[in-house]
């Protein structure tokens, strides 16, 4: 079994900033991506930023030059810090880690933490 605990979301106003953390406990052995995801009632997630196991990074255009992902590999942890938030950043946002196993990729998801922008 493997958990995903996120923390660190809450409300903002307009151009300030939030970290977001997501601690990975359990069954973890080769850990490939791990990254964030952020999702509006009633619409599509979406891809926020991603990090792979050697540190490349990719970032949805909407958040390029603002957020920030990074992971502790020793800690099975990964970090999105967000800055210069916007209202339009308001959004529920959930952790995503990908394991390698013998039956291929495994995708698990943290149970979201919500981060409200006011303007």
């Amino acid at each position: 079994q493997v958990q995903l605990v996120e923390s660190g979301g809450g409300l903002v106003q307009a151009g300030g900033s939030l970290r977001l953390s997501c601690v990975a406990s359990g069954s973890i052995f080769s850990v490939n991506t791990m990254g964030w995801y952020r999702q509006a009632p009633g619409k599509q997630r979406e891809l926020v930023a991603v990090i792979s196991s050697s540190g490349s990074t990719n970032y949805a255009d909407s958040v390029k030059g603002r957020f920030t992902i990074s992971r502790d590999n020793a800690k099975n942890t990964v970090y999105l810090q967000m800055n210069s938030l916007k209202p339009e950043d308001t959004f529920v946002y959930y952790c995503r880690l990908v394991l390698n196993t013998v039956r291929g990729p495994s995708i698990y998801w943290g149970q979201g933490t919500q981060v409200t922008v006011s303007s």
